[in-house]
């Protein structure tokens, strides 16, 4: 029997993986089902790069993955963060993510389809491609679309190709899940389903905390009770779209701090007052009405 001995710990610590995971832990509150799914998968890739090492034969792993979940909850940075991870182990040869839509792959006439889909494999070959609200691709009611031209396309290089591309397909879970129903091919093609779930309110509150910390503003105590609150009502209400939402929230607050100091322009301004975002730089969105 072969005694070939490895360090695991030795071969980890080659790779930029926990490096990857940390930031990945760091960068994303909540998530938990997500970051373990994808630490099994760094796992699973690592100790196949073990065993190829040591001469056991190692099955090719199925790399192509679907994200589901609602916008605005880390998909694409995910994405982003799998194609390092790829990158790291030596599956994926250049480490580039490439994002696109429908808009990208399909064409307006016979014959516009395949070029346009083929020039975007093209660029992503040696790293990973990312669509975004892949059920756009497939439109059964419309027998002039040219969208199942590019997904045969699609489906080809998954299968033959795929040592030099990864593909995530990535929308909401209903949706992604008939997508997957009418094209039982591309369902076949992908190993990895990792659904995002929407986070919570606390979630959200802390979500928001890190984006402003990162503009150099924060939140008063009074301030964050009620952003607390616009997020509560928020997420009640259409098209609310998790992080993204936030996002556009803190974005309008801003606003209404620059507009509420401009109008106290007889004053002398301390640093505190130009970082901090007021209870009433909230209560002002129409959310409140």
């Amino acid at each position: 029997m072969n005694t070939t001995q490895v360090n695991l710990q030795e071969e980890y610590a080659k790779t930029e993986i926990a490096k990857i995971l940390n930031v990945l832990n760091q960068e994303l509150v909540g998530l938990a089902p997500v970051k373990s799914r994808i630490r099994e998968i760094a796992a699973l890739l690592l100790i196949d790069k073990l065993r190829q090492s040591v001469g056991i034969t190692a099955a090719n792993p199925g790399l192509h993955m679907s994200f589901t979940g609602s916008p605005g909850t880390g998909k694409t940075t995910v994405g982003l963060k799998m194609a390092d991870i790829l990158f790291q182990l030596g599956y994926s040869k250049k480490g580039h993510l490439l994002t696109v839509t429908r808009d990208d792959l399909v064409g307006q006439y016979i014959g516009h389809t395949a070029p346009k889909t083929k020039e975007v494999l093209k660029k992503a070959m040696g790293g990973v491609l990312f669509i975004d609200e892949a059920y756009y691709l497939y439109k059964p009611d419309n027998e002039r679309d040219y969208g199942s031209e590019a997904i045969e396309i699609l489906l080809q290089v998954m299968e033959n190709q795929r040592d030099d591309l990864v593909v995530i397909l990535a929308g909401y879970k209903e949706p992604m899940d008939k997508f997957y129903e009418s094209n039982p091919g591309l369902s076949s093609r992908i190993a990895n389903h990792i659904d995002f779930p929407d986070y919570s309110v606390d979630e959200l509150l802390q979500i928001s905390k890190l984006m402003l910390q990162d503009q150099q503003y924060q939140l008063t105590p009074d301030a964050e009770i009620a952003f607390s609150q616009y997020i509560a009502k928020r997420k009640e209400q259409p098209l609310f779209a998790n992080a993204r939402s936030v996002k556009n929230a803190l974005d309008r607050a801003r606003m209404r701090q620059a507009n509420r100091i401009f109008d106290s322009r007889g004053q002398i301004l301390t640093k505190k007052e130009l970082v901090n975002l007021e209870a009433q730089d909230i209560l002002q969105s129409t959310i409140f009405n």
